[in-house]
């Protein structure tokens, strides 16, 4: 079995670095530090084990008040490492998470290290965006996104300015960056 912390770690350096230090998603900064953020690691390969720990994180999240658990992310350290094999997980995951009654709910956002936009050139900025250290599900509750969307001024343009910030930088730049995320000796800070 593979030891989480590795994968904790490299998770959290990149909320810290890419997510809230290139403003990818302006809510997050908040919750970067709060016990309320929930990661949790996956280490099995098994479909029906993958399954099983998907549904069981999201009736923990819906499960538990949002004074505990605000949001969760999903690290898949073992299975899932091609691109097309995630997608194909996420396709169920959002099918279980319809058989759940939690669509409208819980909100499902899909995050993997080969993250390609379907119709972007593949060496595109704009991929950044989504794109974590492992594959990884993120469990957003859905009434609590709303409440912060409502005091963000245009929140429909947070995608448009992601990828502006994105290409200024270019992909030589975010390269270096997302490299630097998996040597411990880097720390690049908050822009």
């Amino acid at each position: 079995m593979l030891d989480p912390g590795p994968a904790e770690e490299q998770t959290r350096r990149w909320l810290d670095e890419f997510v809230v230090g290139l403003n990818l998603c302006p809510f997050a900064r908040p919750l970067l530090t709060s016990p309320q953020l929930r990661i949790v690691t996956c280490p099995a390969a098994d479909p029906s084990a993958l399954q099983h720990f998907f549904l069981s994180e999201l009736d923990r999240v819906q499960s538990s008040p949002e004074s505990e658990i605000a949001t969760s992310l999903l690290v898949f350290t073992t299975a899932l490492a091609d691109f097309e094999d995630y997608l194909d997980f996420l396709g169920l995951a959002h099918d279980l998470l319809g058989e759940s009654g939690l669509e409208g709910v819980i909100q499902l956002a899909s995050f993997h290290p080969d993250y390609q936009f379907e119709g972007e050139p593949a060496n595109a900025a704009s991929h950044f965006s989504n794109r974590s250290p492992w594959p990884t599900i993120h469990l957003i509750r859905e009434d609590m996104l709303e409440r912060v969307l409502l005091d963000y001024p245009d929140p429909a343009g947070i995608p448009g300015r992601n990828v502006e910030r994105l290409e200024a930088l270019g992909p030589a730049e975010l390269q270096l960056r997302w490299n630097a995320l998996f040597d411990p000796q880097t720390h690049l800070g908050s822009e």
